[in-house]
């Protein structure tokens, strides 16, 4: 086995099981290794510390597979994709929705692959050399332990640059064949496949979406917003495909205000409240900037019972963390000026580069400015389909507060 030799000291992370081995850590490593070929990790004395993928285009470079001397082929990824699985057998969810994360890349042993499944497809995003070395491995394997047989690979994102990997999506395996058997005929489903979640209808395009196409990630955290919402006013912040916006109507909000730049994400917000038979004209939406609206909101002094900001990436890693700050104070402190009394704010960060605590921090400094005594009256984090090893805390990237501004009761 091709060999990576690490410097003297720079074992003491994987002694603690975490995945990641960076340029500076290495000492040499042999030569003519494939992007994302196997090699043994050894220390300087030359002991094993685990079997990795090697990424000679990024700072990150290898990715543990195992800590244990395991032969890496298809039984491996097998056990593992068996592993996942079977975790999510274990919480039950399939009482709850019909779509899910499969697998959750290191928290699940496999750095850099993420498995989603929509319904009766299988959404796939291979990010590092690793996954995309044994990519037609997994897929084949995928098909086999989920008895699904549509795959669509949705690897666009801007971490395969660091990895030195083009962007790629498309179908990867598919179980309908014209007649002619040249060309699958998968793509008419991928724009309008419907999903359901906790009794409600979702359209979903995962080729074009964010992420794989919706964010199962705060499957929770909807259900949440629908008990509270109840005979509120709700304005819901970069609002997407109305997942936040649906589960509020649904939970008896009197009003709704869907504010996203995409024009496509609101139209299909406003397919998704018609398709759950909601009522269309307590819900309204607005194209733009959050930022610009939330300052116009201010401006002509409009109020809201309830907000939910769920912004995108500020800071993907801590380098960005100081100015990804400045932004979620921003439009938390415009929210809190918005926020009648009794009002809740409903809050979000899935910046890696912020941490819970430093989240926490930014969002009571919002609050101090804009002059508002307000409590935290819950932590949010991702649902169970997006486990956090404790070997890995990385994965753990979704916060949230539930926040409320206290009615001020005079004697």
């Amino acid at each position: 086995m091709p060999a990576l030799i690490l410097k003297p000291g720079r074992e003491k992370s994987l002694l603690r099981r975490h995945p990641w081995i960076f340029s500076g850590a290495v000492d040499r490593v042999d030569e003519n290794i494939a992007s994302g070929g196997t090699v043994d990790v050894l220390s300087s004395k030359g002991d094993f510390l685990a079997r990795a993928f090697y990424s000679p285009h990024s700072q990150i470079r290898a990715r543990v597979w195992t800590f244990n001397d395991e032969v890496i082929n298809a039984d491996f990824f097998r056990a593992r994709i068996k592993s996942a699985i079977h975790s999510r057998d274990t919480w039950n969810l399939a009482h709850e929705t019909d779509s899910l994360r499969l697998i959750y890349a290191e928290s699940d042993g496999l750095p850099g692959l993420i498995v989603d499944r929509y319904s009766d497809v299988i959404v796939l995003q291979s990010l590092t050399s690793g996954s995309e070395f044994w990519k037609d491995t997994i897929a084949d394997l995928l098909v086999e332990e989920t008895g699904l047989k549509n795959i669509y690979e949705r690897s666009d994102a801007d971490v395969r640059e660091l990895e030195g990997l083009p962007p790629r999506s498309g179908v990867l395996r598919n179980s309908i064949i014209r007649e002619s058997g040249s060309e699958p005929n998968f793509e008419s489903r991928i724009s309008n496949i419907v999903i359901h979640e906790h009794g409600l209808k979702f359209l979903v395009n995962f080729a074009e979406g964010h992420k794989t196409g919706f964010y199962l990630d705060q499957r929770a955290n909807r259900q949440r917003v629908r008990e509270l919402a109840k005979d509120r006013d709700v304005l819901d912040c970069f609002c997407y495909t109305g997942g936040f916006t649906v589960n509020a109507l649904s939970g008896g909000a009197k009003s709704v205000v869907s504010v996203d730049a995409s024009a496509d994400a609101l139209a299909l917000s406003k397919e998704n409240v018609a398709l759950n038979h909601l009522l269309v004209e307590r819900h309204s939406v607005i194209e733009g900037d959050v930022f610009q609206v939330l300052r116009k909101f201010r401006d002509e002094g409009r109020s809201f019972d309830m907000i939910v900001l769920d912004p995108p990436k500020f800071a993907p890693t801590a380098a960005q963390a100081e100015k990804a700050s400045r932004g979620y104070k921003d439009i938390n402190l415009l929210a809190f000026k918005l926020l009648r009394p009794n009002g809740i704010l409903v809050t979000f960060s899935c910046s890696g580069g912020v941490d819970a605590a430093l989240f926490q921090k930014i969002v009571a400094g919002a609050a101090l400015d804009a002059g508002v005594d307000a409590q935290i009256i819950q932590h949010l984090s991702q649902d169970v389909d997006h486990p956090v090893s404790l070997c890995f805390p990385e994965g753990a990237y979704l916060k949230g507060l539930v926040c409320y501004k206290p009615l001020q009761v005079l004697e």
